[in-house]
């Protein structure tokens, strides 16, 4: 059952799972998708004991922003708001699990908020990939397109005026051997009318590249991913062999960035929705690290 709460920026919708006084974990799901990506592996936590936590992040789903806030799609807003949320639950500590823009969200908050996180999974993105300075290889930025077509008149058009074909498309070349049904995608792209989808979708896209500026109240948090600092959290990312956004190889020579245990693991027979592809894959990886955290 979905329910609600009151952040500073968000009345944010959330699922819940296992007892409350469970260990925390935090998982926030990417673009674009929505909190159900995580249904399988949050079940498996909580018959562990865990209490998990799944929002709707901004612009997705039953989610509202409130009326001030700013309509922004940047990777601190999304970390901000796990944070805001946290407090809202009055959740100190907690395991952290995010996927694409959740995973993107979670490094930040390894930067921003390092002593709030107990450890960090992130499936499908690597760190630093977001930042424009970062060097990407050329397979990697052909994958990327969709994120500079975003940043054209057609793009936006796209995705404002047919986003169910442009998403359904993007599931079926990310993901290129998963036989999805239609009712799985139809239940998730009902998140996609949210009011603020396309605004908030163009903007975390046009943000990153430059081609957006961000807003001022997060200027700080800015300065600070921008320069990819070390990140001194428990890590573990999860990559789909056959992901068709963010490559595998993504992930190859960024063990200089973290201070604390790093590992990396590419699951097989997966693309980049690994939660939804390989979830007993996901579940025993994660189970493995939380339990080594």
């Amino acid at each position: 059952m979905v329910s609600n709460i009151r952040t500073r920026a968000l009345d944010c919708a959330y699922l819940e799972r296992g007892p409350a006084g469970g260990k925390p974990v935090f998982l926030v799901h990417g673009f674009p998708d929505d909190a159900r990506t995580w249904d399988g592996v949050a079940a498996a936590l909580a018959q562990d004991g865990y209490r998990t936590i799944a929002p709707y992040v901004r612009g997705f789903g039953a989610t509202r922003l409130v009326e001030d806030a700013p309509r922004t799609g940047e990777i601190a807003a999304l970390a901000r708001d796990v944070l805001d949320l946290a407090d809202a639950l009055g959740v100190e500590r907690f395991d952290y699990i995010g996927h694409d823009w959740g995973a993107r969200a979670g490094y930040a908050l390894a930067v921003l908020a390092p002593q709030r996180l107990a450890s960090l999974t992130a499936l499908a993105v690597a760190y630093g990939t977001n930042v424009a300075a970062q060097q990407l290889g050329v397979d990697q930025l052909r994958a990327y397109w969709y994120q500079w077509y975003f940043a054209t008149p057609r793009g936006e058009a796209a995705l404002r005026h047919d986003r169910r074909a442009f998403c359904r498309d993007l599931w079926r070349t990310w993901s290129p051997h998963w036989r999805f049904d239609d009712a799985v995608f139809a239940a998730t792209a009902a998140s996609f009318d949210n009011p603020d989808f396309v605004e908030i979708v163009l903007h975390s896209y046009r943000q990153r590249w430059g081609f957006a500026p961000g807003d001022p109240s997060f200027a700080a948090d800015r300065a600070l991913l921008d320069a990819v600092p070390p990140i001194g959290v428990p890590t573990l990312a999860l990559m789909g062999r056959d992901d068709g956004a963010t490559l595998p190889t993504s992930t190859l020579g960024k063990e200089q960035y973290f201070r604390d245990r790093y590992t990396v693991s590419v699951i097989e027979h997966s693309g980049h929705f690994l939660a939804r592809e390989q979830t007993a894959a996901v579940v025993a990886a994660v189970r493995r690290f939380l339990a080594s955290s």
